[in-house]
């Protein structure tokens, strides 16, 4: 008994000593900038849906949390060449506001007889503007479209600091609601990416427990975050450590410089919190919901996904999702690794023992179209598709795509991206003045650049977009 009460009391007294280890490395460092210390008062909370009610209270207050932003952080933003790559300076070539339109604000594409709607939310970070292409296909074929700027999006990092994952869900229903005004009894389609696929469910949960509420059609889902690392769960009691005059630095697990107009490249641990305490409700309610039997109420799903994926899990997906719903037309489009550029030792982790797991299963509730090479010698790329409660390959279809040189593997962030996207494509634009944050194959010394080794290696477009377009198009004109 003596030995259990000396390891309990080292126990508890490593705690403060880790913590306090931490912090000395959290809190040094270059001071935070602006972007990450500004808090934007005009930010939409859940609290608010008393008062903001319709879309255009929400249109209005996100007006003035941007004119917020202008006076309280562009302006303090010194201008000049050594700040061209400083997204909150004034003229900067990461200055989103010399774009037209800007796709950190909301948008609405209407049309005079839609065949129905689609709500487009984005991730994690994020802005609209990482389904725009998405959101201006489907326009075009007919569909009324909203692509919402979430809560803490699109302005400074520093919104994430305190933004709540209710808050985010809070201003989708707003939308979906408004969208539904919009289209009547017309289909309505939600596409989430990542921590937006999330929100997706969360919304469909809410209308299967709340009949008063609308429930979507379908949902399509891009790299949806349905596990996560479970080092998440210790963000929550960082996050609040970081609120903590003197603990600043504590509430952020990264910040580097802000060069990319649409995206935060800085980290604040809340928004890691954020998601672990979403992908936690929305698991437990769809494995109720599937013990009930209720969740063959659940709209149908089309989910894309990396089978490589450094942000979620691919085998949550699996386990915690699609695995656990009733056969209703589910599907799963998964895109593998490239094998004929990785069949060397070189390779660390291959995907391949899961995929082989999913395509030998007969129990699996869903359909599965696998996007992969015709041969492990073959740039050339097909499709293999394996209906549900199979384990045949029912069909092979030569995809005429090939891989590109140099890349071994899609990413978390590719999917929605064409490889024509200006910002993150594959080809840099015909203005040498434009700036292009997409394939960037540079080598030196290490240190020289002022992106980190990893950012360079990520793939951010998706060389097989068309698949991802031409699946989910066919999928909703499925939907009268």
């Amino acid at each position: 008994m003596t030995g259990l009460k000396r390891f309990l009391n080292w126990r508890w007294l490593a705690i403060p000593i880790v913590l306090a280890a931490f912090c000395i490395v959290a809190c040094g460092g270059q001071p935070l900038e602006l972007w990450h210390t500004e808090r934007l008062s005009e930010e939409y909370t859940a609290k608010m849906a008393d008062e903001i009610v319709t879309f255009d209270d929400y249109l209005a207050l996100e007006e003035r949390v941007f004119r917020e932003l202008y006076d309280d952080v562009y302006a303090e933003v010194p201008t000049g060449p050594e700040f061209a790559l400083v997204r909150y300076s004034s003229g900067s070539l990461s200055d989103p506001r010399t774009r037209t339109p800007d796709y950190n604000r909301t948008y609405e594409l209407p049309v005079d007889e839609p065949i129905g709607g689609v709500l487009l939310l984005h991730g994690l970070t994020d802005s609209p503007y990482s389904l725009r292409a998405l959101g201006e296909t489907l326009h075009k074929q007919g569909f009324w479209v909203i692509g919402l700027r979430l809560p803490g999006h699109g302005t400074a990092p520093s919104g994430l600091k305190f933004v709540r994952w209710q808050d985010m869900a809070s201003a989708a229903d707003l939308a979906l609601r408004h969208l539904v005004d919009k289209v009547g009894e017309l289909p309505v389609h939600i596409a989430g990416y990542s921590n937006g696929a999330t929100l997706a469910l969360d919304l469909a949960l809410e209308a299967l427990e709340d009949p008063a509420r609308p429930m979507p059609t379908s949902l399509i889902l891009v790299s949806p975050s349905i596990g996560i690392t479970a080092a998440a769960a210790l963000a929550g009691p960082t996050a609040s450590l970081g609120r903590v005059p003197g603990f600043s630095r504590v509430g952020w697990g990264q910040t580097t410089p802000e060069f990319d107009p649409y995206k935060y490249n800085s980290f604040p641990v809340n928004g890691g919190a954020q998601v672990h305490r979403l992908t936690r409700s929305v698991a437990s309610r769809i494995s109720t919901a599937a013990r009930s039997g209720t969740a063959q109420h659940l709209p149908p799903m089309l989910v894309f996904k990396s089978a490589v994926d450094a942000t979620v899990s691919t085998d949550a997906l699996v386990d915690r999702l699609l695995g656990q719903l009733p056969d209703n037309g589910n599907e799963l489009v998964l895109f593998d690794i490239n094998r004929s550029a990785v069949a060397s030792v070189l390779l660390v982790s291959d995907p391949g023992p899961f995929t082989l797991r999913l395509f030998q299963d007969p129990s699996l509730p869903f359909g599965i179209r696998f996007i992969t090479n015709d041969s492990d010698t073959s740039m050339s790329v097909v499709q293999r598709y394996k209906p549900s409660y199979s384990a045949e390959v029912t069909e092979v279809t030569d995809l005429d795509l090939e891989w590109p040189q140099g890349i071994i593997s899609l990413s978390h962030v590719a999917l929605p991206f064409p490889p024509d996207d200006p910002l993150y494509g594959q080809y840099k634009p015909e203005d040498p003045g434009e700036l292009h944050l997409g394939q960037i194959a540079i080598r030196g010394e290490r240190g020289l650049m002022r992106l980190s080794s990893d950012w360079l290696l990520r793939l951010r477009y998706n060389p097989f977009y068309v698949v991802l377009e031409d699946r989910l198009s066919d999928w909703v004109a499925g939907y009268k």
